[in-house]
């Protein structure tokens, strides 16, 4: 069985990529408890000072949309609505496994 995997960019306001990077590793940390949650990265870009990059992989696709409804999921995402000025969904993939993810059998 394959995980679902997803890789997303956040545009953000001038000057507020570091607050966003704050945030979505807050996210990261409140994925540590959570075993459907097997990747959270967030990256920069030198060239994209507005952006922010996250790659997640997860143990099915309900398990991240159920993330999107815990308490501390929506906090986070009240904090940086304010400041984002467009999403890109990237991909949208399947793990299928690798250093960092458990077996997929």
């Amino acid at each position: 069985m394959s995980k679902f995997s997803l890789f997303g960019k956040f545009n953000v306001q001038e000057g507020e990529r570091d607050n966003m990077v704050d945030i979505l590793l807050e996210a990261a940390e409140s994925m540590e408890g959570l075993n459907e949650c097997e990747i959270y990265l967030v990256n920069v870009s030198e060239n994209e000072p507005n952006s922010v990059y996250v790659y997640e992989v997860w143990s099915s696709e309900s398990a991240h949309q159920a993330s999107l409804t815990l308490e501390a999921t929506q906090t986070l995402i009240k904090r940086a609505k304010p400041i984002i000025t467009g999403m890109e969904r990237i991909g949208t993939l399947q793990a299928m496994g690798g250093k960092g993810i458990s077996s997929y059998t």
